[in-house]
């Protein structure tokens, strides 16, 4: 499997203190891979970086190949990733549809596959596309054919990927952002980072201040996530619940790689269980 995002020897300061001392990791194209570790560790700051928000000392980010260590957040966004944020940091006086257009702002692709085109953004212009080709196509060759579509039916269609995954954001359509409860507020942070169909979803501590039914049922998604193509890279404290979903992890600690391997290894390594496992 070819690394979609890789991380070389990466060192970054806040002013006299080094926070991530030459960091090396890789994240493979259709994985989820977990970045383990307590506070004040480097995880943020290693997000940051990868996101365009931190300048590094040294070192590279490579994503697809492609050194995008000096680009700006908005380019790396528009090559791909996303990023949802600790803390949500959604648009608090803005209805759930609006949070979920913004986010839909820096949409990259243009084409996708019939079979991935839902019901509900299936508009006129599509369903006269869809017809012409359903004439001369098998069902199997219609569904892998790719249509153009325009950006506001793009964003229809992510819109609906996303009430898919949590349909109370559709019942709350039109509520402002700052009534959701802590659950639905960070449905909507994820929702809106996957608006812009990414290749690399970045999630920062999903889990921080949920309860335990909630982070189950986003962890459930989030592998939903992975199953439709969509690369993961998590960063949490909450080790055990990522570990279940994750295919392999790495632990920070004090801006140093310490530990990692497949996810279902280091569940049962003695030095995790004990750190981050353990009652």
């Amino acid at each position: 499997m070819r690394n979609l995002l890789e991380i070389k020897d990466l060192v970054v300061n806040y002013g006299p203190i080094t926070a991530l001392k030459g960091i090396s990791l890789n994240v493979p194209k259709g994985s989820i891979v977990a970045i383990l570790g307590a506070n004040g560790g480097g995880k943020t700051t290693l997000l940051k970086k990868i996101t365009g928000l931190k300048e590094a000392e040294s070192g590279k980010v490579l994503f697809k190949g492609k050194n995008i260590t000096k680009l700006s957040t908005e380019k790396i966004t528009r090559e791909g990733i996303t990023l949802s944020p600790e803390g949500r940091q959604i648009f608090v006086d803005l209805t759930v549809e609006e949070n979920l257009r913004i986010g839909a702002f820096k949409v990259k692709k243009d084409k996708i596959k019939v079979s991935q085109i839902f019901p509900g953004a299936i508009n006129s212009r599509i369903k006269r596309e869809i017809e012409k080709l359903r004439s001369s196509l098998s069902k199997e060759d219609l569904d892998n054919t790719e249509i153009k579509l325009t950006r506001n039916e793009l964003m229809e269609n992510n819109k609906e990927r996303v009430y898919k995954y949590f349909p109370v954001l559709k019942e709350r359509g039109n509520q402002i952002a700052n009534t959701l409860s802590g659950g639905e507020q960070q449905m909507l942070a994820i929702s809106r980072a996957m608006m812009a169909n990414p290749e690399l979803l970045i999630l920062d501590e999903p889990s921080l201040g949920l309860a335990p039914l909630i982070i189950k049922s986003i962890f459930e998604i989030i592998k939903e996530f992975q199953k439709e193509g969509t690369t993961v890279l998590i960063v949490e404290q909450n080790a055990l619940q990522t570990l279940k979903i994750a295919d392999y992890a790495y632990v920070i600690q004090v801006g140093e790689l310490i530990l990692e391997g497949s996810a279902k290894d280091l569940m049962k390594d003695p030095k995790l269980v004990e750190a981050y496992l353990g009652d």
